[in-house]
């Protein structure tokens, strides 16, 4: 499934489904909804969830109650929603890592592949490549020459391991056969603090945390990670379009529920989850994020779910990627 990004894509791909959904779904739940962020509070998947839980529950006409259960790179959360009751009375916003888990975690007592029900891709979080803003390189072709010129002698960093940040970094690195070090962060601001102080050569920010302080000359932002330009940054091209065809690897957040969940629940779910994603308020305060919403319907959702997670598993064998 393409990225569609800036606000009438969006609203196109929000519309239909909204109007179908609301012509034939039926259910209404009995009480309050819990909706699960399986990360800390103050982060992004827990922003969006408190962002779409109000209006969803005006349209459901329940309350819905975000409760974060970190921890486990988000598998603690998901093993509570996996072991739910399939009514819609429980549901989960996750990050990608739920596609990069099941690649990395051992001992899990669910399967990320069968223990859900996906409703709805809701954002997608464009990553931004950014380096240090005294490198003598304007392009990913200037960076990738800098960098070959200096085998193993760099080292870029992320927000953590297995991260999208270093997912992003790894594949780069990958595509472009750099000799390069990974350097691991406790998020992604001493990440970039580092990446300024010249410690580091580069980082794929989001735009959140890289934009301003690539509008201010403090880091030079030379690639985007989406398959298309962002809209607040039209000037940056993509990694596709310096040399590398096909790249493309975003942050983005999904809602699904236990596996099991009858047809007409997750239609009510999913309508109400595009209806808080195409209220002004909630879209405005998302972009700023840099998060573009989606919306996509339950059967695109699943597809998209089924194909990143195969592409996550070759790419942490690829890359090697471990976590501790």
């Amino acid at each position: 499934m393409s990225v569609r990004l800036g606000r009438r894509a969006a609203l196109g791909v929000l519309a239909a489904p909204l109007v179908a959904g609301q012509a034939r779904a039926q259910w209404a739940p009995t009480r309050s909804i819990r909706l699960i962020a399986p990360y800390p509070p103050g982060g992004g998947v827990d922003t969006t969830s408190r962002l779409l839980g109000a209006p969803m529950g005006q349209f459901l006409g329940q309350a819905i109650v975000v409760e974060n259960r970190a921890g486990a790179g988000g598998s603690i959360g998901a093993a509570e929603v996996a072991r739910s009751a399939p009514d819609g009375h429980t549901i989960m916003i996750d990050a990608m890592a739920h596609t990069v888990n099941p690649a990395l975690l051992r001992g899990l007592t669910f399967d990320y592949a069968t223990a859900f029900t996906p409703i709805s891709q809701v954002v997608v979080l464009p990553q931004l490549l950014v380096v240090n803003a005294s490198l003598p390189v304007r392009n990913l072709q200037e960076f990738v020459a800098y960098v070959k010129a200096r085998p193993g002698q760099l080292s870029y960093g992320s927000s953590g391991n297995a991260t999208a940040a270093h997912l992003a970094a790894a594949l780069f690195a990958a595509r472009a056969g750099l000799d390069i070090q990974h350097v691991p962060y406790r998020g992604g601001t001493p990440a970039l603090a580092d990446l300024m102080g010249g410690a580091i050569a580069f980082v794929f920010g989001t735009v959140s945390s890289s934009v301003q302080l690539a509008r201010e000359g403090r880091i030079r932002a030379i690639a985007v990670s989406t398959a298309q330009r962002i809209s607040s940054l039209p000037d940056v091209p993509t990694v596709a379009e310096q040399g590398f065809p096909g790249y493309e690897l975003n942050e983005w957040n999904g809602l699904y529920a236990p596996a099991g969940l009858p047809g007409a629940v997750t239609e009510r779910l999913h309508a109400a989850a595009v209806s808080a994603l195409a209220d002004g308020g909630v879209r405005q305060r998302l972009e700023a994020l840099g998060a573009y919403p989606v919306g996509s319907s339950p059967a695109d959702f699943a597809r998209y779910v089924a194909e990143q997670r195969d592409a996550m598993a070759r790419l942490v064998r690829e890359t090697r990627i471990e976590v501790g």
